[in-house]
């Protein structure tokens, strides 16, 4: 097994053991004697509760980690568990509800016992969380608006659901149920205090500067920052930072973008950035020496995990140019000599970031470029259409075995892509994408 592998089967196994700890523990003490359905209730209810608590450690960006899965994995993944951790407390209720309704009265939130009425209300704000998140594009529910009311609904939820346990009782039985809680409280306080407290106060302390605001396209527009002093942070082509501006890092108001220059122009740190939303639309209104802060960097999307790869692949759609750009300037300040290509859907001409540079970068690297424009322009003899598998076909090197390939770019195109991928018989192990809306 692989470094990598047994790190991430490590990180499983750690996960797996915080979220069925409390089930374990169940056996300790006396036994209910209420029957299998109400001891299954109690017990999925308990692991539901522990996964809740494990999801602020899923966003807290621990590099070590994230590292074997990537960051952008992990936050899909604790989208995945929210939805399911949510199904697990409603099937606990249910069960309840079936089982043993005389357990949920008075069903009057006036008259029930206060950790009754904080268990439903618990339920609410977790269904909150989830739709929200869900559908927060559908419910046009600003990003730092909802970033803000999904951390409040996410800390309120959690103490509500804390008191409903404490004062059911039916985890308290023995000291070691008492400990098992009394230790996940403190370890969710301690995490939120590192992610809400410390770190932003780490960042306030390393603050950076807008040293230019480069216009590429129409809506697209790089972001040239360096550190206002002391050193910059190191990272590797292809990685992404979370950015904070005309903000404090204390008010949450922090976004994901991609590096787009190579390490070897450290101090200077630039960001490629789309104008797709309300912080997004605003990048070009910078102004030089305006303070900023950045927190990273974050993410395995880069080729230098693969230095034995005889080529590299590289399938890029709009702004997903962004972190393939930091990998292919990187490429060239090194020499590197082996066979590059590059794929590059557009939807017209103009809207080709790097178009001029990327050209620039066949006379340094042994780079095939191939652009694919869905509206060409009359007397375009390129590929046109979306990314399918025909053209992929085309442009993908004949001598491919081996190589790695590297994709961002939109959602569908990704999902496309790898599937095209898939049926030209490329092994699932050499294909890396980089998910863009994680949030």
């Amino acid at each position: 097994m692989t470094p990598s592998l047994f790190n991430a089967a490590l990180w499983v196994a750690v996960y797996l053991l915080l979220v069925l700890a409390p089930v374990l523990v169940m056996l300790i003490g006396p036994v209910s004697g209420a029957g299998f359905w109400w001891d299954f209730a109690m017990a999925i209810g308990f692991s539901a509760m522990a996964m809740m608590g494990v999801q602020f450690a899923l966003t807290a960006r621990f590099r070590r980690a994230t590292a074997p899965f990537g960051i952008d994995i992990i936050y899909y993944f604790h989208r995945f568990a929210a939805v399911l951790a949510l199904l697990m407390v409603f099937g606990h209720a249910l069960i309840i509800l079936v089982d043993a309704p005389a357990a949920l009265l008075p069903r009057n939130p006036l008259h029930a016992p206060w950790h009754m009425t904080a268990g439903r209300l618990a339920l609410l704000c977790f269904t909150a969380v989830v739709a929200t998140s869900l559908w927060r594009k559908q419910l046009r529910i600003e990003y730092d608006r909802w970033r803000f009311g999904h951390t409040l609904l996410a800390t309120g939820g959690f103490l509500l659901a804390l008191w409903h346990i404490d004062g059911a009782g039916y985890s308290m039985e023995a000291p070691a149920k008492r400990m098992l809680w009394t230790a996940y409280t403190a370890f969710w306080v301690l995490l939120v205090a590192h992610i809400r407290l410390v770190r932003p106060w780490l960042l306030s302390r390393a603050p950076y500067q807008v040293v230019e605001v480069r216009q590429e396209t129409r809506d697209v527009w790089t972001l040239a920052v360096e550190p206002r002093r002391g050193a910059s942070i190191r990272f590797r082509p292809g990685q992404f930072v979370w950015l904070t501006a005309r903000a404090s890092p204390f008010q949450l108001k922090e976004h994901p973008f991609s590096i787009s220059s190579s390490p070897s122009q450290l101090p200077r740190i630039e960001l490629t950035i789309k104008e797709l939303g309300d912080f997004s639309s605003t990048i070009r209104d910078f102004r030089p020496d305006e303070t900023v802060y950045v927190d990273g960097p974050y993410g395995v999307f880069t080729h230098e995990r693969y230095p034995a790869a005889p080529g590299i692949v590289f399938i890029a759609g709009g702004i997903g140019i962004a972190p393939i750009m930091s990998m292919l300037r990187t490429l060239a300040v090194e020499g590197d000599e082996r066979p590059l290509t590059l794929i590059y859907g557009n939807w017209t001409g103009d809207r080709v970031v790097f178009r001029d540079e990327i050209d620039e970068l066949r006379s340094r690297l042994n780079l095939n470029v191939m652009h694919v424009l869905q509206e060409p322009p009359p007397g375009w003899t390129g590929e046109t259409g979306l990314i399918s598998q025909e053209i992929l076909e085309r442009g993908l090197p004949p001598a491919r075995d081996g190589f790695e390939y590297f994709i961002c770019g939109p959602n569908p195109m990704l999902r496309s892509v790898e599937q095209s991928l898939s049926r030209l018989d490329v092994p699932f192990r050499k294909v890396h994408s980089e998910i863009f809306d994680m949030v």
